[in-house]
């Protein structure tokens, strides 16, 4: 239903839309200093007559569109934020901002959700209930979906479901990927420090030398992998990075390591910190070393709810064709904090192919990172007909 309708008003607005999404690239702004963008979404959402609500978390944005008659409410998500990168695509609108990048297609997703604003404004009159547009700050660091809930976004009025898509380039061009159940994986960062005794290095035995602690316990904690999880159960742990010492013949006081770890399983996600600290505490205690384990918790696992994951895929359907959408293999390692969303609310995430080469896939966090606009009509459109199709339901 309406699907001719979205289909010609997305190509109404399209260059619009393109403009749109050329700004925000050219003005990248990392999370929680999306001012500018969010100045962008207001101007928009105001020239089109859409209820918004500024300053959400700082610098979120959400818009109201208010169908024909009440009904229930469904949410529709944009991230919004940029990288600390800096661009290598050499584009005419390429970032103007140095060492700042939107290299994950966040621009593509703000641009797009602001066409399905313009499309679903013009067809309110077509569809009951609400419709709220959850433009949202820092993805890519600490995450702004769990402020956005904690100041009320999933109220006033209550939100029903809640649906989301990545421009993703791992997928190909013209394709959508859906996924029932678990998506993406918890992802979770920790730090560790390790305290020994610090002397001259031709006389380590009256040090407790922190670097030989440190790479024993590098090679250990891989063994929580490999034999203290369940070897069907998928969990990451890798070391980003590890500090420590000055000089060639100095034994320094302490050594810093730092990395990330991600789970599908939250009985797993629950168990990992125990294990490590197991495995460092132990290797400590026996060279008589002390230390400080930080381990923080940031996304959980995202999981897809069926029936909504099946209502987004007869969705994306009605605009590609059954033939252009199918089910994801296997979930991706990659952490996406509409997880907390997901917890709240029935959600679906998809991804919505930008590669046109899979034996060269899009990379994603890449200084070279580019992908053709005409994908923002998937976007737009696939989003509308999720909106009208479950309102309508």
């Amino acid at each position: 239903m309406l699907t001719k309708e979205i289909q010609k008003l997305s190509e109404d607005f399209y260059e619009e839309i393109v403009s749109l999404r050329h700004c925000i690239h050219e003005n990248p702004e990392i999370g929680f200093q999306e001012f500018q963008t969010a100045q962008l979404i207001i101007d928009t959402l105001e020239k089109y007559g859409i209820e918004y609500q500024s300053g959400i978390a700082k610098t979120g944005v959400v818009g109201v569109i208010k169908g024909k008659n009440p009904g229930k409410t469904v949410l529709l998500r944009a991230d919004m934020d940029a990288l600390i990168l800096q661009e290598e695509t050499y584009l005419s609108y390429a970032s103007k901002v140095n060492n700042r990048m939107h290299a994950c297609g966040h621009d593509g997703h703000t641009a797009g959700l602001l066409g399905t604003a313009i499309i679903l404004n013009s067809l309110k009159e077509y569809f009951d209930g609400t419709v709220k547009l959850m433009f949202q700050p820092a993805e890519e660091t600490e995450g702004g979906a769990l402020p956005m809930i904690e100041e009320g976004v999933l109220e006033n009025p209550k939100v029903d479901a809640a649906f989301a898509c990545h421009l993703w380039g791992n997928t190909p061009e013209g394709k959508v990927e859906i996924c029932h159940g678990p998506m993406m994986a918890a992802c979770d960062c920790f730090e560790l420090k390790i305290k020994g005794i610090g002397g001259h290095g031709a006389m380590p035995h009256l040090t407790v030398d922190p670097i030989s602690i440190a790479a024993y316990i590098i090679t250990m904690l891989q063994s929580v992998v490999s034999r203290r999880m369940d070897p069907l159960e998928p969990v990451v742990l890798s070391i980003g990075s590890i500090n420590g010492g000055d000089g060639n013949n100095i034994i320094p006081d302490s050594v810093k390591i730092t990395g990330t770890v991600r789970t599908l399983n939250e009985k797993v996600h629950q168990q990992i910190p125990k294990e490590m600290e197991n495995i460092i505490k132990g290797v400590c205690d026996t060279y008589g070393a002390n230390y400080d384990f930080y381990y923080q918790r940031e996304f959980p696992v995202l999981i897809n709810d069926s029936a909504m994951t099946d209502l987004a895929g007869k969705a994306f359907s009605k605009i590609l064709g059954e033939e252009n959408v199918k089910e994801l293999e296997k979930p991706y390692m990659g952490g996406e904090d509409f997880a907390y969303l997901a917890q709240r609310v029935p959600s679906s995430f998809a991804y919505i192919g930008i590669s046109k080469d899979m034996d060269h896939p899009i990379l994603h966090h890449n200084p070279k990172f580019k992908f053709d606009d005409k994908n923002l009509k998937i976007l737009s459109q696939g989003l509308a007909q999720i909106a009208v199709d479950f309102l309508k339901k």
